[in-house]
């Protein structure tokens, strides 16, 4: 399968080397210091399910020479989307399938109105992972996990095909029937990490093991179902409590890639997590004072360092 993955950090970085060390064609758009080690020494991964070195890898700034690939994953931050999608222009044929592996639940609306509902279809990824070095991507734990369906609901067999390619390459994958559903249940944990581990500074073994970080937590992850009911998703009625006791099974030392980017100094994805379910819970009448508190906390960080409102 010809694979163009748009972004090789954490994310794009640890499934398209997977990918490609499983004999898969993919090509990679990165940028800076990191194309520039991945052209020079290679892409490196670094986990407990294997180490892999992929090299030569081929990775460039954008599409533009190359002919048109099977399937398109998007795996950049949000706020870089319009950039991506026209980096990616050049590669999207007519039978082109383009998949979104970000956070938040913005990226579908965008990727439909650059190409076409039927061109696009959604997806979902679990992982800890981060680019800790250019060229060098470090994954934490054992988790690593993709769902994909078709945005209008049930199965295909292009959803299968891909499902498919990603097991050959031991990525954990399924093709699921209700993938708006798949996105809201990542989005309500994704919220709870990202507002937890940002605002306190804190790892996920210290918040949970924290009878005030875990209400934190808690409150966040309640807020957002609320959110996603009032929004017509049927969450189980404990799920809540089942993302608690997720909580409770992962790494220790695992934060949050918004909990990363505030450390670096880096924009922040905050207007698409508990940003969103604000704005959400105004659209749909659901308080969201814990949220409200997060986002205010933070909000003038958005930007990163330099953001001065």
């Amino acid at each position: 399968m010809k694979i163009l993955m748009v972004g090789a950090g954490g994310v794009g970085g640890y499934f398209g080397g997977r990918l490609a060390a499983a004999g898969e064609d993919v090509n990679f758009i990165a940028r800076g210091p990191h194309l520039a080690a991945m052209q020079a020494r290679g892409l490196k991964l670094e986990s407990q399910l294997g180490n892999v070195l992929v090299d030569p890898v081929r990775a460039c700034v954008n599409a533009d020479g190359l002919d048109p690939v099977d399937l398109v994953f998007i795996a950049v931050k949000l706020g870089d989307t319009p950039s991506a999608i026209e980096a990616c222009r050049g590669a999207v044929g007519p039978d082109t399938v383009v998949i979104s592996l970000q956070n938040g639940l913005a990226a579908d609306e965008w990727l439909v109105a650059a190409f076409g509902a039927g061109q696009v279809a959604g997806g979902v990824a679990y992982i800890a992972a981060n680019a800790a070095a250019p060229g060098v991507i470090v994954h934490t734990g054992t988790n690593q996990c993709i769902q994909v369906g078709e945005l209008a609901g049930g199965l295909s067999p292009r959803t299968d095909r891909i499902a498919a390619a990603l097991t050959r390459a031991k990525i954990k994958c399924e093709s699921v029937g209700d993938i708006a559903r798949a996105r809201w249940e990542k989005f309500v944990f994704l919220v709870g990490l990202a507002a937890s581990t940002s605002l306190t500074g804190e790892t996920i073994g210290v918040i949970r093991a924290d009878p005030n970080m875990r209400a934190l937590l808690r409150s966040v992850i309640d807020e957002s179902v609320a959110v996603g009911r009032a929004r017509g998703i049927d969450f189980a009625e404990n799920y809540a409590d089942q993302r608690l006791a997720f909580a409770d099974t992962l790494p220790e030392a695992m934060t949050s890639s918004m909990h990363h980017d505030l450390a670096a100094g880096k924009p922040l994805e905050l207007d698409w997590l508990s940003g969103a379910v604000l704005r959400m819970g105004v659209e749909s009448g659901i308080d969201t004072p814990v949220n409200a508190t997060v986002y205010a906390a933070l909000k003038t960080r958005c930007g990163g360092d330099n953001t001065t409102s």
